[in-house]
Protein backbone atom coordinates (compact mmCIF):
# COMPACT_ATOMS: atom_id res chain seq x y z
CA UNK A 1 0.00 0.00 0.00
CA UNK A 2 1.22 3.41 -1.26
CA UNK A 3 0.90 6.41 1.52
CA UNK A 4 -0.79 9.39 -0.55
CA UNK A 5 0.63 12.70 -0.05
CA UNK A 6 -2.05 15.58 -0.41
CA UNK A 7 -0.86 17.87 -2.91
CA UNK A 8 -2.55 20.48 -0.94
CA UNK A 9 -4.07 23.71 -1.91
CA UNK A 10 -2.34 26.36 -4.70
CA UNK A 11 -3.35 28.69 -6.68
CA UNK A 12 -3.35 27.64 -10.15
CA UNK A 13 -1.60 30.74 -11.64
CA UNK A 14 -0.65 29.03 -14.62
CA UNK A 15 -4.10 27.95 -15.61
CA UNK A 16 -5.20 31.08 -15.18
CA UNK A 17 -2.56 32.69 -17.41
CA UNK A 18 -3.59 30.56 -19.73
CA UNK A 19 -6.96 31.34 -20.10
CA UNK A 20 -6.08 34.98 -19.69
CA UNK A 21 -3.59 35.21 -22.25
CA UNK A 22 -6.39 33.19 -24.70
CA UNK A 23 -8.98 35.92 -23.86
CA UNK A 24 -6.75 38.52 -24.70
CA UNK A 25 -5.49 37.29 -27.93
CA UNK A 26 -9.50 36.76 -28.61
CA UNK A 27 -10.15 40.11 -27.95
CA UNK A 28 -7.01 41.08 -30.40
CA UNK A 29 -8.29 38.73 -33.63
CA UNK A 30 -12.03 39.98 -33.21
CA UNK A 31 -10.47 43.93 -33.05
CA UNK A 32 -8.59 43.24 -35.93
CA UNK A 33 -11.35 41.56 -38.03
CA UNK A 34 -13.55 44.33 -36.81
CA UNK A 35 -11.34 46.66 -38.17
CA UNK A 36 -11.14 44.96 -41.63
CA UNK A 37 -14.69 44.69 -41.81
CA UNK A 38 -15.13 48.56 -41.49
CA UNK A 39 -12.39 49.49 -43.09
CA UNK A 40 -14.05 48.64 -46.57
CA UNK A 41 -17.44 51.08 -46.06
CA UNK A 42 -14.91 54.20 -44.79
CA UNK A 43 -12.94 53.45 -47.92
CA UNK A 44 -16.03 53.53 -50.78
CA UNK A 45 -18.54 55.72 -48.71
CA UNK A 46 -16.03 58.04 -47.05
CA UNK A 47 -18.15 57.44 -43.62
CA UNK A 48 -16.56 57.23 -40.37
CA UNK A 49 -17.94 53.52 -39.00
CA UNK A 50 -19.52 54.41 -35.63
CA UNK A 51 -17.90 51.18 -34.28
CA UNK A 52 -14.48 52.77 -34.97
CA UNK A 53 -13.88 53.74 -31.50
CA UNK A 54 -15.07 50.29 -30.06
CA UNK A 55 -13.21 48.36 -32.93
CA UNK A 56 -9.78 51.05 -31.16
CA UNK A 57 -11.03 50.30 -27.43
CA UNK A 58 -10.90 45.85 -27.90
CA UNK A 59 -7.59 46.18 -29.81
CA UNK A 60 -5.90 48.56 -27.42
CA UNK A 61 -7.23 46.91 -24.23
CA UNK A 62 -6.99 43.34 -25.56
CA UNK A 63 -3.11 43.95 -24.32
CA UNK A 64 -4.36 44.01 -20.61
CA UNK A 65 -5.71 40.33 -20.16
CA UNK A 66 -2.49 39.35 -22.46
CA UNK A 67 -0.13 40.97 -20.39
CA UNK A 68 -1.70 39.80 -17.00
CA UNK A 69 -1.91 36.21 -18.46
CA UNK A 70 1.93 36.02 -18.98
CA UNK A 71 2.56 37.59 -15.79
CA UNK A 72 0.59 34.88 -14.04
CA UNK A 73 2.17 32.07 -15.77
CA UNK A 74 5.76 33.45 -15.37
CA UNK A 75 5.29 33.87 -11.18
CA UNK A 76 3.85 29.83 -11.27
CA UNK A 77 6.77 29.10 -13.57
CA UNK A 78 9.20 31.12 -12.18
CA UNK A 79 8.75 31.40 -8.54
CA UNK A 80 6.36 29.26 -7.40
CA UNK A 81 7.08 25.96 -9.40
CA UNK A 82 9.19 24.74 -6.18
CA UNK A 83 5.89 24.29 -4.42
CA UNK A 84 4.07 22.61 -6.63
CA UNK A 85 6.56 20.13 -7.45
CA UNK A 86 6.15 16.69 -5.02
CA UNK A 87 10.00 16.03 -4.12
CA UNK A 88 10.03 12.86 -3.76
CA UNK A 89 12.25 10.19 -5.62
CA UNK A 90 10.89 8.76 -8.98
CA UNK A 91 8.42 5.97 -7.38
CA UNK A 92 9.12 2.39 -8.51
CA UNK A 93 7.01 -0.03 -6.72
CA UNK A 94 7.37 -3.45 -8.91
CA UNK A 95 3.67 -5.27 -9.68
CA UNK A 96 3.72 -8.58 -7.50
CA UNK A 97 0.76 -9.53 -10.50
CA UNK A 98 0.23 -8.70 -13.43
CA UNK A 99 -3.18 -10.14 -14.34
CA UNK A 100 -5.73 -7.73 -15.10
CA UNK A 101 -9.64 -7.41 -14.88
CA UNK A 102 -10.68 -5.36 -18.14
CA UNK A 103 -14.06 -3.19 -18.08
CA UNK A 104 -15.44 -1.76 -21.20
CA UNK A 105 -18.31 0.66 -21.52
CA UNK A 106 -21.15 -0.06 -24.43
CA UNK A 107 -23.74 1.48 -25.95
CA UNK A 108 -25.42 -0.02 -28.87
CA UNK A 109 -22.43 -1.39 -30.16
CA UNK A 110 -23.85 -5.02 -31.44
CA UNK A 111 -21.42 -4.64 -34.20
CA UNK A 112 -18.41 -4.44 -32.32
CA UNK A 113 -18.41 -5.86 -29.03
CA UNK A 114 -17.84 -9.56 -30.01
CA UNK A 115 -14.75 -8.89 -31.44
CA UNK A 116 -13.97 -6.21 -28.43
CA UNK A 117 -14.78 -8.79 -25.96
CA UNK A 118 -12.96 -11.93 -27.46
CA UNK A 119 -9.42 -9.52 -28.44
CA UNK A 120 -9.31 -9.25 -24.63
CA UNK A 121 -10.66 -12.61 -23.27
CA UNK A 122 -7.82 -13.86 -25.50
CA UNK A 123 -5.05 -11.56 -23.96
CA UNK A 124 -3.11 -14.13 -21.26
CA UNK A 125 -3.09 -11.83 -19.02
CA UNK A 126 -6.98 -10.90 -18.85
CA UNK A 127 -8.61 -12.99 -15.85
CA UNK A 128 -12.28 -11.38 -17.09
CA UNK A 129 -13.80 -9.05 -19.18
CA UNK A 130 -16.92 -7.03 -17.77
CA UNK A 131 -19.39 -5.26 -20.07
CA UNK A 132 -21.52 -2.56 -18.52
CA UNK A 133 -24.07 -2.04 -21.65
CA UNK A 134 -25.74 1.58 -20.57
CA UNK A 135 -29.22 0.20 -21.49
CA UNK A 136 -28.43 -0.27 -25.05
CA UNK A 137 -31.07 -1.07 -27.45
CA UNK A 138 -29.61 -3.26 -29.53
CA UNK A 139 -28.04 -6.82 -29.21
CA UNK A 140 -25.19 -5.73 -27.57
CA UNK A 141 -25.56 -7.15 -23.73
CA UNK A 142 -26.52 -10.48 -25.85
CA UNK A 143 -23.68 -10.48 -27.79
CA UNK A 144 -21.08 -9.58 -25.27
CA UNK A 145 -22.05 -12.23 -22.85
CA UNK A 146 -22.40 -14.41 -25.72
CA UNK A 147 -18.35 -13.67 -26.26
CA UNK A 148 -17.59 -14.58 -22.69
CA UNK A 149 -17.73 -11.31 -21.11
CA UNK A 150 -19.72 -11.19 -17.58
CA UNK A 151 -22.27 -8.52 -18.13
CA UNK A 152 -24.05 -5.68 -16.56
CA UNK A 153 -27.17 -3.21 -17.79
CA UNK A 154 -26.74 0.49 -16.51
CA UNK A 155 -30.12 1.64 -16.22
CA UNK A 156 -29.04 4.99 -16.01
CA UNK A 157 -28.41 7.04 -19.11
CA UNK A 158 -25.00 9.04 -19.18
CA UNK A 159 -21.24 8.57 -20.07
CA UNK A 160 -20.24 8.78 -16.49
CA UNK A 161 -22.39 6.61 -14.70
CA UNK A 162 -21.35 3.67 -17.02
CA UNK A 163 -17.87 4.24 -16.68
CA UNK A 164 -18.48 4.23 -12.93
CA UNK A 165 -20.45 1.19 -12.54
CA UNK A 166 -17.47 -0.38 -15.13
CA UNK A 167 -15.02 0.93 -12.54
CA UNK A 168 -16.85 -0.21 -9.36
CA UNK A 169 -17.91 -4.09 -11.05
CA UNK A 170 -14.16 -4.38 -11.71
CA UNK A 171 -13.01 -3.28 -8.20
CA UNK A 172 -14.95 -6.24 -6.52
CA UNK A 173 -12.20 -8.83 -7.72
CA UNK A 174 -9.79 -9.10 -5.38
CA UNK A 175 -7.77 -11.45 -7.46
CA UNK A 176 -6.41 -9.30 -9.53
CA UNK A 177 -4.49 -6.08 -8.30
CA UNK A 178 -5.34 -4.18 -11.54
CA UNK A 179 -8.19 -2.85 -13.43
CA UNK A 180 -8.08 -2.03 -17.66
CA UNK A 181 -10.88 0.63 -18.43
CA UNK A 182 -11.42 0.66 -22.31
CA UNK A 183 -14.26 0.83 -24.43
CA UNK A 184 -16.69 -2.34 -26.53
CA UNK A 185 -16.10 0.19 -30.30
CA UNK A 186 -12.55 -1.74 -30.93
CA UNK A 187 -11.50 1.83 -31.20
CA UNK A 188 -8.57 0.19 -28.86
CA UNK A 189 -6.70 -2.99 -28.75
CA UNK A 190 -5.71 -5.21 -26.29
CA UNK A 191 -2.17 -5.62 -27.26
CA UNK A 192 -1.24 -2.23 -25.51
CA UNK A 193 -2.16 -3.69 -21.88
CA UNK A 194 1.71 -4.89 -22.19
CA UNK A 195 2.21 -0.99 -22.70
CA UNK A 196 0.11 0.04 -19.78
CA UNK A 197 1.74 -2.52 -17.77
CA UNK A 198 5.26 -0.96 -18.30
CA UNK A 199 3.94 2.13 -16.67
CA UNK A 200 2.07 1.10 -13.92
CA UNK A 201 4.97 0.64 -11.35
CA UNK A 202 5.14 4.51 -11.87
CA UNK A 203 1.74 5.42 -10.68
CA UNK A 204 -1.56 4.61 -9.61
CA UNK A 205 -3.08 5.42 -12.77
CA UNK A 206 -2.05 4.98 -16.47
CA UNK A 207 -3.98 7.04 -18.67
CA UNK A 208 -3.69 5.78 -22.51
CA UNK A 209 -2.59 9.26 -24.69
CA UNK A 210 -4.20 8.92 -28.55
CA UNK A 211 -2.05 12.02 -29.46
CA UNK A 212 1.23 10.18 -30.62
CA UNK A 213 0.75 10.11 -34.62
CA UNK A 214 2.21 7.06 -35.64
CA UNK A 215 -0.20 5.04 -33.35
CA UNK A 216 -3.42 6.79 -34.64
CA UNK A 217 -5.14 5.27 -37.60
CA UNK A 218 -5.85 7.90 -40.19
CA UNK A 219 -9.78 7.41 -40.00
CA UNK A 220 -10.91 7.98 -36.50
CA UNK A 221 -13.72 9.84 -35.32
CA UNK A 222 -10.76 11.79 -33.60
CA UNK A 223 -11.10 14.61 -35.49
CA UNK A 224 -8.23 17.69 -36.36
CA UNK A 225 -9.81 19.64 -34.30
CA UNK A 226 -10.89 17.24 -31.57
CA UNK A 227 -7.03 16.39 -31.48
CA UNK A 228 -5.65 19.38 -30.81
CA UNK A 229 -8.43 20.79 -28.75
CA UNK A 230 -7.97 17.32 -26.34
CA UNK A 231 -4.16 18.42 -26.32
CA UNK A 232 -5.08 22.29 -25.24
CA UNK A 233 -7.92 21.10 -22.64
CA UNK A 234 -4.97 18.39 -21.17
CA UNK A 235 -2.41 21.19 -21.08
CA UNK A 236 -4.93 23.62 -18.85
CA UNK A 237 -5.18 20.13 -16.36
CA UNK A 238 -2.09 20.10 -16.43
CA UNK A 239 -1.29 23.60 -15.55
CA UNK A 240 -3.40 23.59 -12.60
CA UNK A 241 -2.09 20.59 -11.27
CA UNK A 242 1.36 21.88 -11.81
CA UNK A 243 4.86 19.71 -11.47
CA UNK A 244 2.08 16.73 -10.91
CA UNK A 245 2.01 15.27 -14.40
CA UNK A 246 2.02 15.61 -18.24
CA UNK A 247 -1.33 14.95 -20.40
CA UNK A 248 -2.63 15.49 -23.63
CA UNK A 249 -5.02 13.99 -23.74
CA UNK A 250 -8.49 13.75 -21.36
CA UNK A 251 -10.89 12.47 -23.84
CA UNK A 252 -9.81 8.63 -24.01
CA UNK A 253 -11.35 6.59 -22.01
CA UNK A 254 -8.28 3.57 -22.09
CA UNK A 255 -6.58 3.88 -19.12
CA UNK A 256 -5.05 1.25 -16.16
CA UNK A 257 -6.23 1.37 -12.37
CA UNK A 258 -4.29 0.49 -9.29
CA UNK A 259 -7.26 -1.40 -7.82
CA UNK A 260 -6.25 0.12 -4.05
CA UNK A 261 -5.63 3.46 -5.59
CA UNK A 262 -9.11 2.87 -7.26
CA UNK A 263 -10.69 2.05 -4.30
CA UNK A 264 -10.00 5.22 -2.70
CA UNK A 265 -11.23 7.26 -5.74
CA UNK A 266 -14.22 5.79 -6.63
CA UNK A 267 -16.18 7.59 -3.48
CA UNK A 268 -14.76 11.39 -4.83
CA UNK A 269 -16.03 11.02 -8.23
CA UNK A 270 -19.05 11.64 -9.10
CA UNK A 271 -21.21 9.41 -12.30
CA UNK A 272 -23.53 12.42 -12.89
CA UNK A 273 -20.82 14.01 -14.60
CA UNK A 274 -21.69 13.00 -18.62
CA UNK A 275 -19.03 12.78 -21.69
CA UNK A 276 -16.82 14.81 -19.51
CA UNK A 277 -15.97 12.10 -16.88
CA UNK A 278 -12.59 11.26 -18.00
CA UNK A 279 -11.35 14.65 -17.47
CA UNK A 280 -13.15 14.70 -14.20
CA UNK A 281 -11.38 11.42 -13.33
CA UNK A 282 -8.07 12.97 -13.94
CA UNK A 283 -8.40 15.91 -11.90
CA UNK A 284 -10.04 14.20 -9.30
CA UNK A 285 -7.05 11.86 -9.11
CA UNK A 286 -4.49 14.71 -9.42
CA UNK A 287 -6.32 16.50 -6.41
CA UNK A 288 -6.07 13.50 -4.32
CA UNK A 289 -2.54 13.13 -4.19
CA UNK A 290 -2.47 10.27 -7.19
CA UNK A 291 -0.15 9.72 -9.20
CA UNK A 292 -1.09 9.73 -12.99
CA UNK A 293 1.48 8.87 -15.48
CA UNK A 294 0.46 8.56 -19.63
CA UNK A 295 1.35 6.29 -21.74
CA UNK A 296 0.97 6.13 -25.71
CA UNK A 297 -1.70 3.66 -27.17
CA UNK A 298 -2.61 2.47 -31.02
CA UNK A 299 -6.25 4.27 -31.57
CA UNK A 300 -8.24 2.72 -34.34
CA UNK A 301 -11.25 3.41 -36.74
CA UNK A 302 -14.04 2.26 -35.16
CA UNK A 303 -16.92 0.05 -35.84
CA UNK A 304 -19.61 1.45 -35.97
CA UNK A 305 -21.01 5.23 -35.39
CA UNK A 306 -20.05 7.17 -32.35
CA UNK A 307 -22.67 8.04 -30.17
CA UNK A 308 -20.29 10.73 -27.47
CA UNK A 309 -18.56 13.57 -27.47
CA UNK A 310 -17.09 12.63 -31.36
CA UNK A 311 -19.92 13.06 -33.34
CA UNK A 312 -19.13 15.86 -34.71
CA UNK A 313 -16.66 19.31 -33.72
CA UNK A 314 -19.72 21.42 -32.67
CA UNK A 315 -20.13 18.41 -30.41
CA UNK A 316 -16.92 18.09 -29.18
CA UNK A 317 -16.23 21.81 -29.08
CA UNK A 318 -19.20 21.98 -26.70
CA UNK A 319 -17.73 19.14 -24.52
CA UNK A 320 -14.40 20.61 -24.31
CA UNK A 321 -16.07 23.56 -22.90
CA UNK A 322 -17.39 22.23 -20.47
CA UNK A 323 -14.56 19.94 -19.39
CA UNK A 324 -12.73 23.76 -18.84
CA UNK A 325 -15.50 24.99 -16.85
CA UNK A 326 -15.47 21.85 -14.52
CA UNK A 327 -11.72 22.09 -14.62
CA UNK A 328 -11.60 25.93 -13.28
CA UNK A 329 -14.59 26.23 -11.30
CA UNK A 330 -15.50 22.62 -9.85
CA UNK A 331 -17.44 19.67 -11.23
CA UNK A 332 -20.27 20.12 -9.18
CA UNK A 333 -21.78 22.70 -10.24
CA UNK A 334 -21.18 21.22 -13.74
CA UNK A 335 -23.02 17.34 -12.57
CA UNK A 336 -26.17 19.68 -11.75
Amino acid sequence: MVERRSPGRHIPFLLYGMLLFCFGLGMYLIGVLMGVLLALPRLLLGMNATLVPVNEWIVWYSGVPIAFGIAFAMFDLLIYFSHKKPDVPVRYQPLARRNVTVALTAYNDEDSITEAVRDFVEHPLVNRVIVVSNNSHDATFERAAAAGAITFNELSPGYGRCVFRCLTEASLYDDVDLIVLCEGDRTFRAFDIEKLLAYAPHGDFVNGTRTVEPLRHFATQLSSFMYYGNIFVGKLLEAKHLGRSTITDVGTTYKLCRRDALLELLPALDPAVNLEFNAHFLDTALAEGHVLIECPVTFHQRVGVSKGGNVNNMRGFSVGLRMIRGIVFGWKRLAS
